[in-house]
């Protein structure tokens, strides 16, 4: 069998296993040919390091081991990329920040080690926006830049998991790991056109699905988790699977799904996003998917009280307590801020070392926020839905800010809003609520611009949840790669 070039990067996560794993593709040729893919894409600034040496000599101790064993890994010589504030044991880890630049952890997040220890190979570190305190990864310290939407540059890849996601579009890699607060996975997934998963949190402990205690450059222990982003829902499945060993998934008929249509973030999209959405769902009407239109009108409104203060409070302890905990060469939040270099962050940090919104906290954690996961549970039993569905983002991808970071944007032509705020309407709620959501793509608009649709299941329906999007993808479809 010839592996083409072409073939191999149209290979997706569990299509590349198989063949690794019967060894009809050779896992050191099929690195080979991802890193030279990145490195001849390096103006997209996916990547902040490249493991070109390290990449292909864990991929030929992958080729070298005896068909069985090779067969047995899960992951056998799957090339993932990892955003670049997950720790990794042999890649730096700087949160894209000038103060952590060239910071290496002692130890893998868990996450990572259980990928790698299913034959996974890391073969580099993703951009992202700067402390992941955004959603456009338009990144200005000096080692990262902004990262670039591969179906046009000109372009946000979203954020703040922008990198992972811009690299997995661009075919460098077939999957890899981001992190999420407010939609950080599945915003970025939405506007370069693959899936992104946020899993389940809850309230900590046993409800929280992905266990990464000071594995993480944090904002809020409460909002952030690691989070599987891949071009397909299956290859999703598939690391998330390996990351909890839950390997099942549920069947699903679609004629029996009953998915709620939630009124509040079906509101004021564009134009563009609102046509390929409504498109989508006709399809999938066809299917025998039932629909229904759910009013929800606490949603936004409980939304707006709680995630602000959580992330600005819980950030002024849980930045130091990772510092300390990972022996970094900088232990405080005012260290950090000193060498911020995105304006957007540094205001952020300043509203952290002003104690802006403690006055809050309070309330958005024991009040607003049990009312809001109360307002989805009453809704899923309520209706006796599966899940909600609705577009991931109100807009489609906006042009690179190379000043600030993030600014304003405007839909349709209507007055200008914060761009933060309005591609983080439809993703915060779940977020906050602690609930599972997953992205995959919906479509493109007439002028090829990747759009989203969001599935944001009950607290714990995570597998679930991924059953219902491989069905819906195999409707859907996938979209066609970008031209680079």
């Amino acid at each position: 069998m010839t592996w083409t070039v072409d073939r191999q990067l149209a290979l997706t996560a569990c299509e590349a296993v198989a063949a690794i794993q019967a060894g009809r593709l050779k896992a050191a040729d099929y690195v080979a040919t991802l890193l030279a893919r990145a490195g001849s894409l390096s103006t997209l600034n996916a990547l902040t390091v490249l493991d070109m040496d390290g990449a292909l000599a864990a991929a030929q101790r992958i080729d070298a081991l005896p068909p069985a064993a090779r067969a047995a890994l899960p992951l056998a010589g799957l090339p993932v990329v990892i955003k670049d504030n997950i720790n990794t044991r042999n890649l730096p880890t700087t949160a894209g920040t000038p103060a952590l630049e060239n910071f290496v952890t002692a130890e893998n997040a868990p996450s990572v080690e259980r990928l790698l220890s299913a034959g996974a190979v890391m073969i580099g570190k993703a951009n992202m926006h700067e402390l992941a305190f955004g959603i456009t990864s338009s990144n200005l310290a000096p080692h990262a830049g902004p990262v670039r939407n591969p179906y046009d540059p000109r372009l946000i890849a979203g954020g703040s998991s922008g990198g992972t996601a811009a690299a997995i579009a661009a075919r460098l890699s077939p999957a890899g790991l981001g992190t999420d607060t407010g939609g950080s996975t599945r915003i970025p997934a939405a506007l370069t056109g693959i899936a992104g998963f946020r899993p389940s949190v809850g309230n900590g402990g046993a409800e929280r699905r992905y266990h990464n205690p000071n594995a993480v450059v944090p904002i809020s222990h409460t909002r952030d988790t690691i989070g599987p982003m891949a071009r397909t829902v299956a290859d999703i499945a598939l690391l998330d699977g390996v990351i909890t060993g839950e390997r099942v998934l549920p069947d699903v008929e679609l004629a029996a799904l009953r998915i709620g249509l939630p009124t509040p973030l079906w509101d004021a999209l564009e134009r563009v996003v609102e046509q390929v959405t409504r498109a989508a769902l006709t399809r999938l009407e066809a299917t025998g998917v039932t629909f229904v239109p759910v009013d929800m009108p606490d949603l936004l409104p409980l939304n707006d009280l709680i995630g602000a203060p959580v992330a600005i409070r819980e950030a002024r302890d849980d930045v130091p307590e990772w510092l300390a905990a990972n022996n970094a060469p900088v232990r405080t939040v005012a260290e950090i801020a000193a060498r911020i270099a995105s304006p957007d962050v540094r205001d952020a940090y300043d509203a952290i070392l002003a104690n802006a919104l403690d006055h809050l906290y309070h309330d958005a954690m024991n009040v607003h926020r049990p009312k809001l996961q109360q307002h989805y549970a009453d809704t899923f039993a309520t209706h006796r839905l599966d899940a909600l569905l609705f577009p991931t983002t109100r807009l489609v991808a906006v042009p690179v800010d190379e000043l600030n970071c993030s600014s304003t944007v405007t839909i349709d032509g209507a007055t200008p809003i914060d761009e933060m705020a309005a591609f983080l309407r439809n993703t915060d709620p779940a977020s906050n609520a602690g609930i599972p959501g997953l992205s995959l793509p919906a479509g493109v608009t007439d002028h090829g611009l990747p759009v989203g649709l969001e599935l944001d299941g009950p607290l714990g329906s995570d597998r679930r949840l991924l059953a219902i999007g491989i069905a819906f993808e195999r409707v859907l479809g996938v979209l066609p790669a970008p031209v680079l």
